[in-house]
């Protein structure tokens, strides 16, 4: 089973930051508080809806055939998702 990737803590909901990245090669370690990127901040399920979105050359058309739902409910979906990252950045400090 594969991993998935946090976005908020287990504990108290909050938004995580990455506070160590480390090199698997000669195991160099850089700590700071750095913030997720945005697009990594919205859940893997969204992550993949835009992935798709971008494959499919922005083709919501293309991806209600492919997902095998009305245009509308891709639409609503994706206005969604740009609902949850604008609030995001909205709320991202720089």
């Amino acid at each position: 089973m594969k991993s998935k990737f946090p976005i908020s803590c287990p504990s108290c909901d909050s938004r995580l930051s990455v506070t160590e990245l480390s090199c698997p090669d000669c195991q160099t370690k850089v700590s700071g508080k750095y913030v997720l990127p945005l697009l990594l901040q919205i859940p893997e399920e969204e992550q993949q809806f835009i992935l798709d979105f971008f494959l499919s050359s922005g083709s919501l058309k293309e991806m209600a055939n492919q997902m095998g739902k009305s245009y509308p409910t891709v639409r609503n979906k994706l206005d969604d998702i740009i609902d949850r990252i604008k609030n995001l950045k909205t709320n991202t400090p720089l």
